[in-house]
This record gives C-alpha cells, sequence and structure tokens, in this order.
C-alpha cells in the first residue's frame, strides 16, 4: 500500500507541475522516478503508461503513450520526442525523435533529432542519425545509420527489413555501418535507401546516396557512393556446414573495428560540439550524460562480442592448420585481443589529430556561437570549408584506430594488404 501511495504522490506532483496526464488512476510511476527530472511544460503522458528508473527524464513537449500503452525505463528524452506505442529501455531521443506503437527499443540506443520509426520496430545497440526513418516491421539491431540532409531529404529503410546480426555460430560481432561518423554528422551527405523486404547480413559497411532494390539481401560491403544495388538471389543447393569455418575473418574483424574507431569518433564529436547545445537546454546535463553513457555501452558491447570471436578463432596446431596463412591470423587475433581492447579503453594521443580538431573549432567557432541553440540549424550551416575540416578531424580518429589494429595484427591483411 505504502509503494501504492508513493506512486499517487509523484502523480499528484506530476500533474501540479504541469503535466498533462488525462487519467491518473491508469499511470504508474516507479518508486526511484525522479518527478525533477520530468518537466512540467507541454508533457502529456496517456492512459496505460508506465514510468521507471532513477536516470529516466523527460523534456518539455513530450508526447506519451498516444497510440497505445508506452513502458520507459532509464531513457533520456529531449524536448518534442513522441514514443507512441511500445517498450523503451536504456536509450536516448533527441530533440522531435517520434516511434510508433508496437515499438521495442531495448539498451544502448540513440536516436538524434527527428529520427523516427512507424510501426512495430525492434532496435537495441541500433545509432539513427538526424532524420533517418525506419519503416514499419522491422528489426534494426546494431547498426549505426547516417545520411540526409533534412526531414524532406532522408536515409530510410523500407518495411519489412532486417538486420541480420546472429550466426549459425551463434556470433553478433556483426554491426554494420550504413553511412560513417565524419562525413554523417555534417548533415550533408546524400541519403540511403534500404528497399522494403530486403536485409542486411551484418558486418556490412555502406557509403552515402545509395540505393537498395526492395527485396535484396546484402551480404558484400558497398564503400562505394551513389550506386544503384540490387542483391543477388543464392541458388538453391544442400552442402556440407562447418561450424566455425570464418573464411573471410578478416573483413569482420576489421568492420567490427571500423564500427567502433566510429564510435570513438562521435564520442569526441559529443564532447567538443554537441555538449555546449546541450548545455543551454533543460536536462541538457542529464541528456548528454545519457549520451556518453549510451556510447559506452555500445562500445563495451563490440568489445565483448569481438572477445568472443577471438576466443572461437583460435585454431590447433594439431593438424598443421598453422601452415596457412588464414589460421595464422585467427591464431594472431586470438592471442592479441586484450592489447586491441586496451587501445580502445585508453584512447590514442596524436598530434595531427588534434591538430585537426583545434583547426575545425577554431573554423567553426563563429557559425557555433552565431548560431543560436538550434543544434541541426548550425550545423546545417556550416560553410563546405568548415564540414570538411570536420570531416578530416573524425576521419583522422578513425583512421588513427584503424592503423593501430592493422599493425597489433598485421597477419589478419586488414584495411589493405
Amino acid at each position: 500500500m505504502d509503494i501504492q501511495l508513493r506512486c499517487y504522490d509523484k502523480i499528484i506532483q506530476l500533474i501540479n507541475k504541469g503535466v498533462d496526464i488525462p487519467n491518473p488512476l491508469t499511470i504508474d510511476v516507479g518508486d526511484e522516478v525522479n518527478v525533477d527530472r520530468i518537466s512540467g511544460k507541454g508533457v502529456k503522458i496517456f492512459p496505460g503508461c508506465r514510468i521507471y528508473g532513477e536516470h529516466t527524464v523527460i523534456s518539455a513537449g513530450c508526447k506519451i503513450g498516444y497510440e497505445g500503452p508506452v513502458t520507459i525505463d532509464n531513457c533520456q528524452l529531449g524536448p518534442k520526442v513522441e514514443l507512441k506505442g511500445g517498450y523503451f529501455n536504456k536509450s536516448v531521443f533527441l530533440e522531435k525523435a517520434n516511434m510508433g506503437l508496437g515499438a521495442h527499443v531495448r539498451e544502448g540506443c540513440i536516436l538524434e533529432e527527428e529520427a523516427n520509426g512507424a510501426h512495430c520496430v525492434g532496435i537495441k545497440q541500433t545509432i539513427l542519425f538526424p532524420f533517418v526513418t525506419l519503416g514499419s516491421l522491422i528489426n534494426f539491431c546494431d547498426c549505426l545509420m547516417a545520411g540526409g540532409r533534412s526531414r524532406k531529404d532522408h536515409s530510410e529503410v523500407g518495411s519489412s527489413y532486417i538486420h541480420f546480426n546472429f550466426t549459425p555460430d551463434g556470433d553478433k560481432t556483426t554491426a554494420s555501418l550504413i553511412g560513417d561518423v565524419p562525413r554523417g554528422v555534417m548533415l550533408n551527405q546524400p541519403p540511403i535507401f534500404l528497399g522494403g523486404q530486403g536485409g542486411i547480413v551484418g558486418p556490412m559497411r555502406m557509403g552515402y546516396g545509395n540505393v537498395v532494390a526492395a527485396n535484396s539481401v546484402l551480404r558484400n560491403d558497398f564503400p562505394e557512393n551513389n550506386k544503384l544495388i540490387v542483391g543477388k538471389t543464392h541458388s538453391a543447393k544442400t552442402i556440407s556446414f562447418k561450424p566455425k569455418a570464418y573464411p573471410n575473418i578478416h573483413r569482420i574483424v576489421e568492420n567490427n573495428i571500423l564500427y567502433v574507431a566510429n564510435l570513438m569518433a562521435l564520442e569526441e564529436w559529443y564532447v567538443h560540439v554537441r555538449r555546449p547545445f546541450l548545455d543551454s537546454q533543460e536536462f541538457g546535463r542529464l541528456i548528454f550524460s545519457g549520451l556518453l553513457d549510451k556510447l559506452s555501452l555500445a562500445k563495451k558491447e563490440r568489445m565483448k562480442r569481438l572477445q568472443a570471436l577471438s576466443e572461437k578463432a583460435r585454431v590447433s596446431f594439431a593438424d598443421g592448420a598453422e601452415h596457412k596463412p588464414e589460421a595464422v591470423g585467427r591464431n594472431e587475433f586470438s592471442e592479441k585481443f586484450a592489447e586491441l581492447e586496451k587501445i580502445f579503453a585508453e584512447g590514442i594521443k596524436d598530434g595531427l589529430m588534434e591538430k585537426y580538431r583545434d583547426d575545425f573549432l577554431s573554423a567553426s567557432g563563429k557559425a557555433r556561437s552565431e548560431g543560436g541553440e538550434s543544434y541541426i540549424a548550425v550545423i546545417q550551416a556550416f560553410p563546405g570549408d568548415v564540414s570538411e575540416k570536420g570531416a578530416a578531424w573524425l576521419q583522422r580518429i578513425v583512421d588513427v584506430y584503424c592503423e593501430k589494429a592493422k599493425e597489433l595484427m598485421p597477419s589478419l591483411n586488414m584495411f589493405g594488404k
């Protein structure tokens, strides 16, 4: 009874703050929820919703549960976010992001400004840059997707799309980069379109401006830009399955390292560029902390999966397999994983990386200081040469980590032979 009374007390506090709750007796607010982290300005919580988690933040103008009941558990919501129905856990939603009925958003997701999904979308450890749109009936876990310049010119994933992120060997070293961080954050790249009823077998990389035909399942990388891609359908056959064969392990490891390197670049972007915009808004510092937390979760997840693969990839020398170059690379990966993990955990000092950062921050300083509080408007207003400086800085971050990994495991023949 005491817990129920405390729940009612929190609901009364929210109503007194100005939160619109049409049917208060249908709402459940966890005892751990801090009502001081829920704005009273234009927030509306519809019947049947559940708000849990000591780290939950709900900013001004948010609409919760318009299409169906919503469960929020330790999420951080920026201004004017709409979660229309479903389950949302340990994720961040920036200004005007929205998800439709039946959403299932699990831990480690970041939806940046105006990113959105229609009904019945499932994501986990997924990062969507501004404007990226997911259609209906989609499973899109373990991806980072960028591209597009506005809500009218955005990257999109067609309905009934799947990112295949679990292999027959039980691996999840499958994170895919659709676009990238260095160019994607500049909001000036052509959109990417993934046609409906299709899929990606992760880990995969894709360039900007690409259009993938409907019903295509992609199994290779497409780093080039502005291509029409029609997936190839495999002919029917039955062959022997050999567990832990990993014929292209160098590509798997390379794409995973590239993904984590992009996360490192995104963290630097958040710290040096995004943070001032968030500092100026209600609950902005809490949301910024949420962003860094989700990036930390993403990096831990990727390294955890890479470690599991490194342990399974080791080849026994009993059958003479050590004489095969690929076996040597597999064992090198297994033996050097701890050192690889340390590189990402401790970071890298690089003079050229710091110079590129300082050049960009200096060149963009006036635009950032005069552009007001709108992150999107400021980034879109960067002159071309300023955006290029920013992309060069972030790309240098990615390249430095990839170079270190290549030096550490030369036998894998990653990032060019």
